[in-house]
């Protein structure tokens, strides 16, 4: 299959290989780690508009919103413990992701997974059980090698779409999760908090099995010395015989990688700066997004900011999980067909228009006081339909682009330690947003999306100039992709990877061109 551009999957080599039910299957169960992310996320919005969670943890703000109903409404969860409740779970995960580059390079992809699943089901039954603060806070705390585990088991004509499957089995927690938190919220009793956060033992029970079922991938087993069950797995894994020169070829990345002593000290070498730069923006502009803002709180964004009440607020977060679900569904479709920059321009520009227009929206009604009086109904559904065209955008782009993209340009020499960086941008970003965001709110009142609005117009051009297209090509390949891109070439003189002469990467960055 050509690549985008024009250039095949380097050097004109088309590895063979079928989406095989055993790839499928595999990817599907491993991508069920994303259900544990999302759950979260999920969960952690919902159970903070309960009144009863309120009342026993965070009576203060509690108390504050009770008091504050008719004045203003940008302050009334403004609690620096109450958002460290719903952040502390990505401080956890940078830490862990410091640690991931040695445990996967030393047990694996899929011990890793064991590991991260076993630890999460300790946390949630902590927090089920939680009789204070500390106690939820701590749960969260125990709750990712799987977007690396799914680029290596894929093969590269389908790498894009079933990459993505991880970024939807996160959709898919969330919604799970906002449709949980709309029922529990009705027990009577007040005891509903706990099932919503008791029930990510679930997802974790599902990743904590999985891995025990799942293979390990080919790269990992060669890294480790396996190289014949290595040959054996990738046979059955792409469902041909004849898989002697992508085999080959891992074998050489892996001869290479062992050659390199110090991974994360090589990364800041001169020629792997293109890496690096994507390693580090691409997470942290997917976090300036705004998008888990607006998962984290949506219930009470909605429930206060724009006059939903607290059960009509747990319906809305509802109908964004679906509209996130569904646009999910398109990126699969379309990530290997479009490919992977129009989906990140296009998400960019739909995000965009979606904050100017709700910034409006909250501003008109809102102004800086925060007190709008009377609102409309058909007033608060219109900020909600676009607050789900936003979803959708982001859904469609950055949602799973975010983690598909660092995860198949790294080479395996430095991959476990890129990844672990990626991972922890990623977790450190959304640590600082979800712990900022309402005192942001309080300060920045409606002119907070035009915050993120901004960062939107500045991530859209990085990406038009500087990120070039990864469609179809081999991971053991990617290297002539900055090798013939416009300014990461530049970079590259000191490779031996060779490059037909007739090539050319455009200065949009698109891809490759014949010339």
């Amino acid at each position: 299959m050509p690549a985008a551009g024009g250039i095949g999957p380097g050097n004109g080599k088309e590895y063979p290989g079928n989406l095989t039910p055993f790839v499928t299957i595999t990817c599907i169960v491993a991508a069920m780690g994303g259900l544990i992310f999302g759950y979260d996320i999920g969960i952690s919005g919902g159970v903070t508009t309960m009144t009863p969670f309120l009342q026993k943890f965070f009576r203060e703000v509690w108390e504050k919103k009770e008091a504050n109903k008719s004045t203003n409404q940008y302050c009334q969860y403004d609690s620096q413990t109450l958002t460290m409740f719903t952040s502390s779970l990505y401080l956890a995960a940078l830490l862990a992701s410091l640690v991931a580059s040695t445990v996967t390079r030393k047990l694996g992809r899929r011990l890793s997974m064991l590991f991260g699943g076993l630890l999460f089901f300790t946390g949630a039954l902590i927090n089920g059980f939680a009789k204070a603060v500390w106690m939820l806070i701590v749960g969260r705390y125990l709750v990712s090698s799987v977007p690396l585990y799914l680029s290596e088991m894929a093969p590269y004509k389908y790498r894009g779409a079933l990459n993505i499957g991880f970024q939807l089995s996160i959709t898919v927690g969330i919604l799970i999760a906002n449709v949980l938190n709309y029922f529990f919220a009705k027990i009577k009793g007040g005891w509903g908090w706990r099932l919503s956060l008791g029930g990510a033992m679930v997802p974790a029970l599902i990743i904590t099995v999985g891995s025990l079922v799942l293979p390990d991938t080919p790269n990992s087993m060669i890294e480790r010395g396996r190289t014949e069950e290595a040959r054996a797995k990738l046979k059955k894994i792409r469902g041909e015989d004849d898989v002697d020169e992508e085999f080959r070829d891992l074998v050489s990345a892996s001869d290479a990688s062992k050659l390199v002593e110090h991974p994360w000290r090589n990364l800041l070498q001169r020629k792997y700066r293109p890496h690096l730069t994507m390693a580090i923006l691409i997470p942290f502009f997917q976090q300036l997004t705004g998008i888990n803002v607006i998962m984290f709180y949506a219930p009470f964004v909605n429930s206060n900011t724009i006059g939903f009440g607290d059960d009509a607020s747990l319906m809305s977060a509802m109908v964004t999980g679906v509209v996130n679900v569904a646009a999910t569904l398109v990126s699969i479709y379309g990530v290997d067909k479009w490919g992977r920059r129009f989906l990140f321009l296009e998400g960019g520009v739909q995000m965009l228009i979606c904050q100017a227009v709700v910034a409006a929206c909250i501003g008109a009604k809102f102004g800086t006081n925060g007190n709008p009086g009377d609102l409309p109904k058909w007033y608060a559904i219109v900020v909600v339909l676009f607050i789900c065209v936003y979803v959708a955008g982001f859904a469609w782009s950055w949602g799973p682009l975010g983690w598909l993209v660092p995860s198949e340009i790294f080479p395996l020499e430095i991959r476990s330690a890129a990844q672990s960086i990626n991972v922890s941008v990623n977790m450190m970003f959304t640590f600082l947003v979800a712990q900022v965001f309402l005192t942001m709110l309080y300060h920045l009142k409606f002119g907070l999306f035009m915050f993120f609005a901004f960062f939107v117009i500045i991530m859209s051009i990085f990406v038009y100039y500087f990120l070039p297209e990864t469609k179809g090509i081999p991971i053991e390949e990617m290297n002539q992709v900055w090798k013939s891109h416009w300014y990461w070439s530049r970079f590259m003189e000191d490779l031996d990877y060779p490059i037909n002469g007739n090539l050319e990467m455009s200065k949009g960055g698109q891809g490759p061109k014949l010339v």
